[in-house]
């Protein structure tokens, strides 16, 4: 499951969550839920033939290896979000035009991003490293990861977008006789880029969690670990090196503050002009947004470049438009049938019917009393999971409805809580590993810390996004009726705010669950360090090469995730839509 904030961008009117489907669990679900155990089970194969022994790199803690290390990490960041863009833009547009492919689409996408990610990250590395050079399977994994943690939400938001484009905007790119390629460009896209920018903004802000934790990756005696600022936090925690580790938090800390100075608050004014409004507004004019559009490298790279490309795929869909008018369809446009379709229909049921079976029969190797033990790992993993939405939820929930309810509180605050929240939790958990394994029971509390670090921000940002939605008239009418300050939070507050304390929780507990993977057993200083659970099982599958083992645990968790969301968050959700909706 990803990690994202929530857009600080509410509903004009009225309480609810920005939406979640209603379905059921369906048959789709469950091809869905077997193509994932076909997918491990593959994966679990490869690894078969991984190296017993792996070595690491050899990370420099000087000061000066850091820009290396800094753009190493953001280059792999880039990759993703590059690979995560496409996908959005392309699956988003597939589902929203096309009739037939929606069907399979949405439900695949809603399964997808209710699986726990980190529980993929053994299978895949092993198995990239059984046919691919351990760094470059290493660093295909990380991109693969970091990829399935920004993907969702954009796809998602360009979905909505691409289907709620207004008709009479659809009618005049009709009237325009627009080939796709320019209702794309000129309508769709630009009609989306609000959407898809605040949800890059999320999915980058997650990726850094994932790309910590995949720099920092090492079993038994293979070490994947890549150069970077994950590896370089770890290894520093590892040698007790204060001066590296302050170092290298202020380098993460400085590369975050400086992405959203210069890349992404320019590109949010510049994506207000694409918002509809009724009266003309001025986008703002950020410094570093002027210091870009005063650049003669961009100016000469937009003219030589980009707008040739344009005027290229302009020329080319207006050529393909003479031979094929049909394409010039304003509504969505039914799946064709064929029968080249339905072969490759058959021939991927066959494949998925046969990796199933081999799923299966790998999983008829686990003992009886194995399973009980993955039952008894998801129940210690469970009780940790909601130890820390708890407390998290202690300490968001005054902390939120405080900041929400004042402006001058929000906006002095909002900023700093934001820069917090993009600090990655995988990224502090080497320094609390410093300290917590001297203790008694140390590793057990830095586990619950590292799943609340990963959740709590999820809860408070939902938590401030409600209290600061209530409609001020409402606030009149609960002073006039002089309720008391608990009769107000109890009458008014609360109603309101339990619509997106559900949105919250479901983002919290699924980031919960994925952190479980990498904070019940960690390699430090040399040591294996493990509490019970079911992401420890997985770690120590991994170690000890037992893939049925791996295959069993990983499916637990991933079905544990998906019938949490389908029977408990989704009944919440409903119920919070059936009484504490205002419209």
């Amino acid at each position: 499951m990803s990690r994202a904030l929530p857009s600080p961008a509410p509903r004009a009117l009225g309480f609810g969550p920005s939406g979640w489907s209603r379905r059921a669990l369906s048959l789709v679900d469950l091809y869905v839920l077997l193509g994932l155990a076909a997918v491990i089970y593959l994966g679990a194969r490869l690894a078969l033939g991984a190296p017993k022994s792996i070595a690491g790199p050899e990370i420099d803690l000087s000061v000066v290896a850091l820009p290396r290390l800094a753009l190493l990490s953001l280059g792999r960041m880039t990759a993703a979000y590059a690979l995560s863009l496409v996908f959005s833009l392309a699956y988003g547009y597939t589902a929203a035009r096309h009739l037939g492919a929606r069907k399979v689409l949405l439900p695949v996408l809603d399964v997808l991003q209710s699986v726990p990610i980190l529980s993929f990250l053994p299978v895949a590395v092993l198995g990239l490293s059984a046919v691919l050079p351990a760094r470059l399977a290493a660093e295909l994994a990380a991109v693969l990861l970091i990829f399935t943690s920004q993907a969702w939400n954009m796809t998602f938001s360009f979905y909505q977008s691409v289907s709620t484009v207004p008709s009479e905007l659809r009618e005049a790119s009709a009237v325009f006789r627009l080939n796709p390629w320019l209702r794309f460009r000129t309508l769709e896209l630009p009609f989306g880029m609000v959407g898809l920018i605040w949800n890059s903004m999320m999915s980058w802000a997650g990726g850094w969690f994932f790309l910590m934790a995949s720099e920092m990756f090492q079993v038994g005696r293979r070490d994947f670990r890549l150069p970077g600022l994950g590896s370089y936090l770890q290894t520093a925690a590892q040698r007790s090196d204060h001066v590296a580790l302050a170092c290298g938090l202020g380098t993460l800390v400085g590369v975050i503050v400086l992405l959203d100075r210069l890349i992404w608050k320019p590109l949010l004014a510049w994506a207000e002009r694409f918002k509809i409004e009724t009266t003309e507004q001025e986008a703002p004019l950020l410094p570093s947004r002027r210091l870009l559009a005063r650049s003669r490298l961009l100016r000469a790279l937009s003219r030589s470049i980009l707008r040739p490309l344009a005027l290229r795929l302009d020329q080319a869909f207006d050529r393909l438009r003479d031979r094929r008018p049909g394409l010039l369809t304003p509504e969505p446009i039914a799946a064709p049938r064929s029968r080249l379709r339905w072969l490759w229909r058959g021939a991927f049921a066959l494949a998925l019917a046969w990796a199933t079976l081999r799923a299966v029969l790998m999983l008829h190797a686990v003992p009886a009393a194995t399973w009980g033990r993955i039952g008894l790992a998801v129940l210690w993993t469970g009780g940790r999971v909601a130890i820390a939405l708890l407390v998290a939820l202690a300490w968001t929930l005054p902390i939120g409805i405080l900041i929400g309810s004042s402006g001058r509180l929000s906006r002095s605050l909002q900023p700093v809580v934001q820069v917090l929240a993009a600090v990655p939790a995988t990224a502090l958990f080497p320094i609390l590993l410093l300290g917590l394994l001297r203790l008694p029971h140390g590793l057990e509390v830095a586990a619950v810390l590292l799943m609340l670090m990963g959740t709590q921000w999820y809860l408070l940002f939902n938590t401030i996004a409600g209290a600061s939605t209530i409609p001020v008239d409402l606030r009149y009418t609960a002073a006039m009726l002089r309720l008391g300050g608990w009769q107000t939070q109890r009458v008014l507050v609360l109603p309101a705010l339990f619509p997106f304390l559900v949105t919250g929780g479901v983002a919290a507990s699924g980031g919960a669950w994925n952190a479980s993977v990498v904070a019940e057993h960690v390699e430090f200083a040399g040591s294996s360090h493990d509490v019970p659970g079911i992401g420890a099982m997985i770690a120590q599958a991994t170690s000890r090469g037992d893939y049925a083992l791996l295959l069993a645990a990983t499916l637990a968790l991933v079905g544990t995730v998906v019938l949490i969301n389908h029977f408990l968050w989704q009944r919440l959700y409903r119920l919070a839509e059936r009484r504490y909706r205002l419209d």
